[in-house]
């Protein structure tokens, strides 16, 4: 196989750069873990005999996520959410004519693929991940990762030695030659500042509340001796996951082309080929945001029928044109309340708040927004399930003038710049389970 074209796919204003190769008759989306360099990669011996492996049963889309490889640069102030980057494999997959594709992530990038998974089953046909993990820093629930300051420390220490890195922890077993060639893929993927700036960002992940909500086919592969990512988390992530088939493999590279990178391949290659194509789904991950007019009666009797009824109809017309310019679809409206989903949190929230404050300025009204995000059963052309329920309550614990999220919403716009207060636990009514509530800060 030929080293292939790099080509450009146009994501929001960025360029992300990506690649075509292979000749199977199924598409597969590879998602790289942390950094990468999609012309880098095949001047690795072990890479790119890695990647002509994986062609040789798929047509691969691989791609550069923005601020890393050849991709449109980021600020390090700004860097990419989950919800951008899944963005940016929606694009990939238009430019280059996939409608549905099997995602494979590694590492960091099967965060990112848990989350596409999830949210678009009708564009996946299977989930592989590889050394993944749910969360990047340590919690009572979740023992396995660094604690805090362990974390720290090890981001400063990239920061400071990029240009010396060292990365026989990724693969301790690994000749010499193929730690120079691993050390020089990854310092050409991204500078110094960006690569660390990931790494912050990264330790906000949490995807542990979308694991239940994935629905396609999924097979989580870990090596046994994986010293980045404890092997005790990919066994609890094929736990959470539905019907998820876990592999354990023996090693301890945590990136796949090095070690016994043949299984890897032939374990992926197993379980693409043989997966049929899903049914229509009729659960799938949304995020949910529910709004309504504070004291809507009082100023219904204050202004009498024939007022009240302008004052909603320019209400409507806001809340209906802020949705269509985040790409929310509007579920359904109660009187003075609207029902909207969002195929991204970070969307949601940027919507709830530009409602929130234009009608404030433009129709006089106070609102209150509650946002939260999990799986939804699609009944018809509505929503129902949990989810919408949680939701509700959410709205319905927030005070006017506030958007109101769910510690789900929190921990998936890690890293968006996006500010909040923590409400604290609170036990939402009609909902077993207290939620950690946070409010949206400068809305």
């Amino acid at each position: 196989m030929d080293v292939p074209r790099t080509r450009y796919a146009r994501s929001g204003e960025l360029n992300i750069a990506y690649q075509v190769f292979g000749a199977g008759s199924l598409d597969l989306v590879y998602v790289p873990g942390w950094v990468s360099h999609v012309e880098e990669a095949w001047e690795s011996p072990d890479y790119g005999a890695f990647l002509r492996r994986l062609g040789s049963f798929a047509r691969v889309l691989m791609f550069d996520k923005r601020g890393t490889g050849l991709s449109d640069p980021v600020s390090i102030d700004r860097l990419p959410t989950l919800e951008e980057r899944m963005d940016d494999v929606r694009a990939v997959m238009d430019a280059a004519q996939s409608r549905r594709a099997a995602v494979f992530g590694v590492s960091e990038g099967g965060n990112m693929s848990v989350l596409f998974a999830a949210s678009f089953p009708e564009r996946t046909t299977a989930l592989v991940s590889f050394g993944v993990y749910a969360r990047r820093v340590w919690s009572p629930d979740y023992p396995w990762a660094p604690r805090p300051e362990e974390r720290a420390r090890e981001i400063e220490a990239v920061e400071r030695d990029w240009a010396q890195l060292d990365p026989t922890p990724l693969a301790p077993d690994a000749s010499p030659e193929q730690l120079a060639s691993l050390a020089r893929y990854v310092r050409r993927s991204a500078s110094p500042g960006a690569a660390a700036a990931l790494l912050r960002m990264n330790t906000e992940i949490d995807v542990r509340h979308v694991l239940p909500s994935v629905s396609v086919p999924s097979l989580i592969l870990h090596r046994t001796r994986d010293r980045d990512v404890h092997v005790d988390e990919g066994r609890w992530i094929a736990s959470q996951i539905p019907d998820a088939r876990f592999v354990e493999l023996a090693g301890d590279a945590h990136v796949p082309w090095l070690g016994d990178s043949e299984r890897v391949l032939a374990e992926i290659e197993e379980f693409v080929t043989g997966v049929r194509p899903a049914d229509q789904t009729s659960r799938v991950l949304s995020t949910i945001v529910f709004t309504d007019i504070v004291g809507s009666t009082e100023i219904a009797t204050q202004v009498g029928d024939v007022r009240w009824r302008e004052l909603l109809e320019r209400h409507h017309a806001v809340v209906r044109a802020e949705l269509a310019r985040h790409r929310g679809v509007e579920v359904d409206t109660a009187g003075d309340g609207f029902f909207a989903r969002f195929d991204g949190p970070a969307r949601a929230i940027r919507c709830a708040a530009s409602i929130l404050n234009t009608v404030r300025a433009e129709v006089g009204l106070e609102l209150r927004a509650g946002i939260h995000t999990g799986e939804c059963e699609i009944v018809g052309e509505k929503l129902a399930g949990i989810a919408v329920h949680t939701g509700a309550r959410v709205a319905a614990a927030a005070k006017p003038g506030e958007v109101l999220v769910s510690s789900t919403v929190k921990a998936l716009v890690a890293g968006s710049g996006i500010d909040f207060e923590d409400r604290g636990a609170t036990q939402l009514k009609g909902i077993d389970e207290s939620w950690r509530l946070f409010r949206l800060v400068d809305c």
